[in-house]
């Protein structure tokens, strides 16, 4: 009998010493993983980091850890890989292929300049009183179209930045009246505003002064395109907003709080300087097609031989 309580003893001493010595490992690992996630994403010390319990996962050798990181009410949630030897934490980012909002750009109804079956589509979405939009919008036409003729079409979208730009919205208001009955007519127009923008500036504080000249420009395209004056009055009198609204959703959608932004086929080209930086990307999704690029040019378009 007294050998039986001996060992009994003995079985829940090692039962206790085991979890004490899983519990000690556990915070070990605990701290490491805490560690890690500081350093790696450069939490600050007064936030709170918690790490969760392992699930299985569909990864073979490795089971999902939550880490949360809070601080006061505010929380948020880490996903990891964490390997079953407990060596490696791995970060899983996962992308839903179907849902890049910049493959879903509505450009339905908008003036196309160039071949409208082309292979390539830039959008840009532009603000007609940006200077860097002017700048882009010149060093793109037209040595574009005179670089890959039928192979890219060019579409444009409204982004007016209001905040920064006051008469930037009434101009592409001003635009899609055009638009509405000439494609000729609406790219004359943004031509014109982009090279011309101080004529339409003029007197900041008489912000009345830039919308007629705004109007003024766009009735010059009456005769030049032979359109419906009185149509085109009403339109630019009216002032409708909606379709240009509808417009900068779409670039708060895709996290646009600039201009301009240019996407080829659906990839955004950032940081646009030059323009070999553009044709790079277009002759990359030419070859991709199974269509020969232009030779590389010897020189920059309009840069003079003498």
């Amino acid at each position: 009998m007294a050998i039986g309580i001996v060992f009994a003893g003995v079985v829940i001493c090692e039962c206790i010493c085991s979890q004490t010595l899983q519990q000690s490992n556990q915070a070990s690992l605990d701290r490491k993983i805490e560690l890690a996630v500081r350093s790696q994403f450069d939490v600050p010390g007064n936030c709170d980091v918690k790490i969760g319990s392992r699930t299985a996962s569909t990864f073979p050798g490795y089971d999902n850890l939550r880490v949360t990181v809070s601080q006061g009410s505010k929380t948020s949630e880490l996903e990891f890989l964490i390997s079953t030897d407990s060596k490696t934490l791995a970060r899983l980012n996962k992308f839903e292929l179907d849902s890049n909002p910049a493959l879903a750009i509505d450009v339905q109804g908008r003036p196309i300049r160039g071949n409208p079956a082309a292979p390539v589509t830039v959008v840009n979405f532009d603000d007609l009183e940006c200077p860097a939009c002017a700048y882009i919008h010149q060093l793109i036409f037209p040595a574009a179209l005179e670089r890959y003729g039928d192979e890219v079409r060019f579409i444009y979208e409204d982004n007016p930045l209001v905040d920064l730009h006051p008469w930037a919205l009434h101009a592409a208001v001003n635009a899609t009246c055009l638009a509405e009955q000439s494609t000729i007519a609406y790219w004359s127009y943004v031509d014109y505003v982009h090279t011309h923008g101080q004529e339409v500036s003029g007197d900041t504080r008489n912000l009345q002064k830039s919308f007629s000249a705004l109007n003024r420009i766009a009735s010059d395209q009456v005769p030049k395109a032979n359109l419906d004056s009185n149509r085109l009055q009403s339109c630019l009198q009216k002032q409708d907003r909606i379709p240009v609204i509808q417009s900068m959703k779409q670039a708060e959608r895709l996290g646009l709080n600039f201009t301009p932004a240019l996407f080829v086929n659906g990839e955004e080209v950032r940081g646009l300087t030059k323009l070999d930086d553009l044709w790079q990307v277009i002759d990359r999704i030419l070859r991709q097609s199974g269509i020969d690029p232009p030779k590389p040019e010897t020189r920059e378009p309009g840069h003079s031989s003498e």
